[in-house]
């Protein structure tokens, strides 16, 4: 059992820059795949960005790559989004998720956080 905890989002101006972080609970994290997704309001949820167990793979979504970065620290359970050049369009409540193995697809994912808000202004 995984349980996840977002943080780290608000309120930033076009440009600006966000860190969310998501901390898990368990012996296991280490263990499991963790990926981004968002959902704007009236719009499906969608992939942002994943990085394997160990951190050597990562992959994200075509809208924010050279932009946003997935990181994870094992020592610390905590898996982060570095979000950089923020749009307005970015503007979603962010997930983080955890999922044995690796994928882009929200349906595989096991665990879910309950979600923080990112709102860029323009």
């Amino acid at each position: 059992q995984v349980q996840l905890v977002e943080s780290g989002g608000g309120l930033v101006q076009a440009g600006g820059s966000l860190r969310l972080a998501c901390a898990a609970s368990g012996r296991t994290f280490s263990r499991y795949g963790m990926g981004w997704f968002r959902q704007a309001p009236g719009k499906e949820r969608e992939f942002v960005a994943t990085i394997t167990w160990s951190g050597s793979s990562t992959y994200y979504a075509d809208s924010v790559k050279g932009r946003f970065t997935i990181s994870r620290d094992n020592a610390k359970n905590t898996v982060y989004l570095q979000m950089n050049s923020l749009k307005p369009e970015d503007t979603a409540v962010y997930y983080c998720a955890a999922v044995v193995g690796w994928s882009i697809r929200g349906s595989d994912y096991h665990y879910w956080g309950q979600g923080t808000q990112v709102t860029v202004s323009s």
